[in-house]
């Protein structure tokens, strides 16, 4: 297995509405072979994988965390994710803001602003 190709990666704000770009990212992530630990507080299973409650349930650390979430909400989140940790938080388009980004750096997180889904090699659009 090689390390750099597969990945974890945690998606907060998984969906299983099809249309969101939380549960096109499940998608985009598992189609390229990485292990994807959905999260989201309302579902059991999304896209035939097991969905967590909360980044704190997860059985592992993830290498990537890819936020779906407005804002406010990944403000709420930040000192969670960076208690359970990783090596990026992917903040993808309108999830990000100067609050969001001054205190991703206040906790030394590793932010990526970009779409994760296109940073794998997939159109949204295809999924």
């Amino acid at each position: 297995m090689d390390n750099a190709r597969v990945k974890t990666v945690a998606i907060l704000g998984a969906s299983n509405d099809r249309s969101k770009f939380g549960n096109k990212a499940v998608r985009a992530f598992a189609r390229q072979g990485h292990t994807v630990f959905p999260i989201n507080p309302k579902e059991s299973v999304i896209e035939g994988l097991p969905c967590y409650r909360a980044l704190a349930d997860l059985p592992t650390r993830p290498q990537q965390i890819s936020v779906y979430l407005p804002p406010a909400v990944v403000l709420k989140l930040l000192p969670e994710i960076a208690a359970k940790g990783c090596d990026e938080l992917w903040l993808n388009p309108g999830t990000e803001s100067d609050d969001v980004l001054a205190e991703a750096q206040r906790l030394g997180l590793n932010v990526v602003q970009a779409c994760s889904i296109v940073a794998e090699g997939i159109s949204p659009a295809e999924l």
